[in-house]
């Protein structure tokens, strides 16, 4: 098949390498609103380079791969369903909850498939979690905690079009909550801070975050996040129940160490979300293909999307006005 690439960014060239390597995948075809950008990824895989998303709905693929910045993805996401070509997007679906449900509105009754990239759905220990919970190994499930720890903070640039940091970031958290638990969020009380760059403040954000959500069989699910985390990326889940307990992400490469018994990661720790999920990442793409293909059911259609983004709308409204909300306050 040939698959269409929009986005020839940090995420896109690395999405471009992967669909390169899939044995379905005979051509990619790749723009950007930067068209040099676009060439020289393409030359560096053997792709094919167009100028712009026009050319490359033009040019007919099998099906897009959308990896631009958070502003072009609804529309992108709606002229490919309006071709009748299946899409995988980078989440968020849309930069805010209004473009988010215009976009389901665009998938509905289309029969386009469009699968949203939530790459922890397809990271081993957050799938090795799911299944501890769904087989009852845990008992029944009392604290769930799961956080996103960056390094240091995005370009100061991106700050203000990011959504915030519990859209932007802890919306991973939210969804991965979900998916391993299986529940549904029931009301969440959020709060932040920020210590770091005026960059945050100045754009309405923070820093660092933290929420607590009631899952709705009672279950808490504590969600932390930071931009400076400066012993390096972390991304973790502990799932705790009434029998046991499990944890994804805890690895010799996760940078904990120890106050007092003197140990710590036995190796550097990731760079970042490209280095630590890049086999989830992968695998991503490979299912996508195999939806492309009519074999393989859509892992995260984006319904599931909206579901991480209530929270994650729940969580900026508790932040701002220092009260619990409730999921049904925000939905619609």
């Amino acid at each position: 098949m040939r698959v269409g690439l929009a986005g020839a960014g940090r995420i896109g060239a690395g999405h471009a390498e992967t669909l390169r390597g899939l044995a379905e995948v005979e051509e990619v075809v790749i723009a950007d609103a930067d068209a040099g950008r676009a060439r020289a990824v393409a030359g560096k895989l053997g792709a094919r380079a167009v100028d712009g998303v026009g050319a490359l709905l033009a040019a007919r693929p099998d099906a897009v791969v959308v990896a631009t910045p958070t502003a072009a993805h609804a529309e992108l996401v709606i002229r490919a369903v309006e071709a009748e070509l299946p899409v995988f997007v980078e989440k968020p679906v849309a930069a805010d909850l209004d473009g988010t449900i215009q976009v389901l509105s665009a998938v509905r009754g289309s029969g386009v498939p469009v699968q949203v990239g939530f790459q922890r759905r397809f990271d081993p220990g957050h799938v090795a979690a799911r299944d501890a919970v769904r087989s009852g190994r845990l008992g029944w499930v009392h604290t769930v905690r799961s956080c996103t720890l960056d390094p240091a903070p995005p370009p100061d640039d991106y700050i203000p079009t990011s959504g915030g940091l519990f859209r932007d970031c802890s919306v991973h958290d939210f969804d991965a909550v979900r998916f391993v638990t299986g529940r549904e969020v029931a009301e969440v009380t959020a709060t932040g801070a920020n210590r770091g760059a005026e960059v945050f403040a100045e754009s309405g954000d923070i820093d660092t975050g933290a929420a607590v959500l009631t899952l709705d069989d009672g279950t808490l699910a504590l969600v932390s996040a930071t931009r400076y985390n400066a012993a390096g990326y972390d991304v973790r889940l502990e799932v705790l129940g009434s029998r046991d307990g499990v944890v994804a992400g805890l690895d010799d490469r996760t940078p904990l160490s120890s106050a007092a018994a003197g140990f710590g990661p036995a190796g550097p720790p990731h760079t970042g979300f490209l280095e630590r999920f890049a086999d989830a990442y992968a695998a991503e793409l490979c299912a996508f293909v195999g939806v492309v293909a009519g074999r393989t059911p859509n892992p995260c259609p984006p319904e599931e999307s909206l579901e991480a983004f209530y929270v994650a709308e729940a969580c900026e409204i508790s932040r701002r006005e220092r009260r619990t909300v409730t999921i049904e306050e925000v939905r619609r």
